[in-house]
């Protein structure tokens, strides 16, 4: 629920899903649950979109609507639970979903989300992820076992790939959850072993918001309007023509 401007970042990715045509939600709840549901149980339209207010601020006409045409379902899934425990947690609630989507609400990006999802589709992968960079100016080094460096660069110009908290899942993935497990740690090193993970490499736009300066960065994009992630200002409504159908987001 930290904000960027006037919404939190949920909103953004939300809103990024829904434009694509995802708009049937499963929030994972746990900390600050209350926050959440009291946010979209008193959502107030008129902060993100045009209006006409006339009769003395009796009548309100928007010109658009954010979640008019959302549904979302609110689980409790623990105020400690692991990622894979809270997936487990809703997985009633996708029954009958081959493929679903899930994120982990705490980035950004601009990617064209039918890329993420076609590419998985077309593979016979059980889970697959966003590959980015990593946005941060860290030095990463090549040491020997003596403690002498071999090598040092920027990590942003290894070629290293970093988990962005974008899925795509298919159903099979509960088979690899086992009991009080996270989602990376264990069941995607079974799916490794498998040929079975799948990640998709974007080169765009992605920032997460684990820090304050995080926060700071994506504040001051915003403040200087530039702001990649809200891909429905800069794009022509997508056809929905996809190689697979998706069902419902899941955030935590």
């Amino acid at each position: 629920m930290v904000r960027i401007g006037d919404r939190p970042i949920l909103w953004y990715i939300m809103k990024y899903y829904a434009f694509f045509g995802h708009k049937e939600f499963i929030l994972c709840l746990g900390y600050k649950s209350a926050l959440i549901k009291e946010f979209f149980l008193k959502y107030e339209e008129w902060v993100s979109n045009d209006f006409v207010l006339s009769n003395g601020g009796g009548d309100l006409e928007l010109f658009n609507s954010d979640i008019q045409d959302w549904k979302i379902t609110f689980v409790d899934t623990g105020l400690h639970s692991s990622v894979g425990e809270r997936l487990k947690a809703v997985e009633p609630h996708l029954e009958g979903e081959e493929i679903f989507l899930a994120n982990y609400a705490d980035g950004l990006s601009d990617l064209w989300l039918p890329d993420l999802v076609d590419s998985f589709c077309a593979s016979d992968k059980t889970a697959g992820f966003l590959g980015v960079r990593s946005p941060q100016s860290f030095h990463i080094s090549r040491v020997g076992d003596d403690g002498t460096v071999a090598e040092i660069s920027l990590l942003s110009d290894s070629d290293l790939w970093i988990n962005g908290g974008f899925f795509v899942l298919r159903q099979e993935i509960f088979d690899y959850l086992k009991p009080g497990e996270d989602l990376v740690s264990e069941p995607f090193q079974r799916l490794i072993e498998e040929g079975a993970l799948f990640a998709h490499r974007h080169r765009g736009f992605w920032r997460p918001m684990d820090t304050f300066k995080d926060k700071q960065a994506l504040d001051d994009l915003y403040e200087s309007g530039i702001t990649p992630w809200e891909v429905w200002k800069r794009n022509p409504l997508p056809s929905g023509d996809s190689e697979c159908d998706t069902s419902r987001p899941g955030g935590d």
